[in-house]
């Protein structure tokens, strides 16, 4: 099955961890999705992009903007969607997406056909999926989403990056908001729930549950197995401090949409 949804990633493999897993499940990407377009950063080498070349993907090679100012490079990612001439695209984080094709292809071609029935559709986690993330993750997510629900009224995971959005709703986004943090996650959506004028959904994936260990096989085995592993991810204050920080930035971009005379 093909959809006539283009997929538009970001990317940044400086190390090439997930070459193997690009060779694995590129043609299943491809299967699923008609187009695919990939915004990837200048530090990662071309030996990691070779699967998604021979697959098809366009690659757009760009500078890094940093996690915290990753809008910028959504941004990007958006409108090398919508330039292929796709009336939808479902961008995701290809780390994201590629864990979603190898574990939960049935569910993401599933979802890639629901796309079109929208005009910005959120794609967020179960519950289980939410929570096989390290605690640093769920527990500064959830935050995030709490106050997301308090400014929409919808009680939605707006954290795992992965929308599908219409050509229109691209359009409005790129010419009318221009955040370029990574409270895009938040920024998006309440910038088109705002207007009134586009059809705005959500649905909760098993597919998008924690992917990063997929980069580190090795190190998940040194370490006695998945959850010995994300429990050193915890003991480091840094990674914390890093969380927090994404957090708050998402809660800023929330508040700019807040009503004036809230209390």
């Amino acid at each position: 099955m093909t959809t006539h949804v283009t997929l538009t990633c970001v990317h940044h493999d400086p190390e090439s961890r997930l070459r193997d897993q690009s060779e694995r499940v590129a043609p299943e990407l491809r299967r699923i999705f008609s187009t695919i377009v990939v915004r990837v950063t200048d530090a990662t080498p071309d030996d990691a992009l070779t699967p998604l070349v021979r697959s098809g993907a366009a690659i757009h090679r760009a500078p890094s903007c940093g996690h915290l100012r990753l809008g910028r490079a959504r941004r990007e990612a958006l409108r090398l969607g919508i330039e292929t001439g796709a009336h939808h695209v479902l961008f995701c984080d290809l780390d994201r997406v590629l864990h979603w094709a190898e574990y939960y292809a049935a569910e993401l071609t599933s979802v890639a056909g629901l796309i079109p029935a929208y005009d910005f559709l959120i794609l967020g986690r179960t519950q289980r999926a939410f929570e096989s993330h390290p605690r640093a993750q769920c527990d500064t997510e959830a935050i995030v989403n709490r106050v997301f629900a308090r400014v929409s009224g919808q009680e939605w995971d707006v954290t795992a990056a992965a929308r599908g959005v219409s050509r229109r709703a691209a359009a409005t986004i790129l010419d009318g908001c221009p955040d370029e943090t990574i409270g895009t996650d938040v920024s998006w959506p309440l910038f088109l729930q705002r207007t009134g004028l586009y059809a705005i959904g959500a649905i909760a994936t098993e597919g998008l549950e924690y992917e990063t260990a997929d980069r580190f096989p090795e190190d998940v085995a040194a370490a006695g197995g998945i959850d010995a592993w994300k429990a050193r991810i915890d003991a480091n204050p840094r990674e914390w401090s890093m969380r927090l920080e994404i957090a708050r930035l998402e809660v800023e971009a929330a508040a700019a949409y807040a009503p004036t005379d809230a209390p």
